[in-house]
């Protein structure tokens, strides 16, 4: 046998090995349902401990108590992107076409607009933390809310960098 011919038998199997290992992230994927569940359940327990002192509270007790159920509900959406979206681009397609409850954003998603996505995510969230932190700012250091302020800030820079990373990226590719 030709060496040029083996090769070109070993170019398949190699190629479907490295293929295959793509459902290796399949576990990371139902791990991260699972969290899910637990962010499911974080937000259960925190509505029924705000109903069950909703007499003791204060109004900023409350404020406080809504915004840590919007920060798991906005982690939770996060968790849900990078599922679905980082199973549908790097693992094997849904095929949920026909399925009139398929996100939107799910019709033209790839690794670029996930991290758009995710990063957007994050910012939000970090702007829910910041939110909390200034209503609670008498409990607060003053080093601490500079550092998350920073933090922040640090994030809409990175999302920033990155949008406009893709943007250059996306005229180049397409210079119409």
């Amino acid at each position: 046998m030709k060496p040029s011919t083996a090769s070109n038998l070993k170019t398949p199997f190699i190629s479907k090995i490295i293929f295959s290992s793509r459902w290796l992230q399949l576990p990371i994927y139902l791990g991260l349902i699972v969290v899910q569940g637990v962010y499911a359940y974080k937000f259960l327990a925190a509505l029924y401990n705000m109903l069950m002192n909703l007499t003791s509270l204060s109004e900023t007790q409350i404020m406080l108590a809504v915004l840590g159920l919007i920060d798991v509900v906005m982690i939770a959406n996060l968790l849900l992107m990078v599922t679905v979206g980082g199973y549908e681009t790097f693992v094997s397609r849904l095929h949920i076409d026909n399925d009139p409850d398929q996100p939107e954003w799910l019709d033209h998603v790839n690794a670029t607009v996930l991290k758009v996505k995710l990063s957007m995510a994050i910012i939000s969230i970090s702007s829910i933390h910041l939110l909390q932190t200034f209503i609670n700012a008498a409990q607060t250091s003053e080093a601490t809310m500079k550092w998350q302020v920073i933090i922040h800030l640090s994030f809409l820079v990175s999302a920033a960098a990155l949008a406009y990373t893709d943007k250059l990226l996306h005229s180049v590719s397409n210079p119409h």
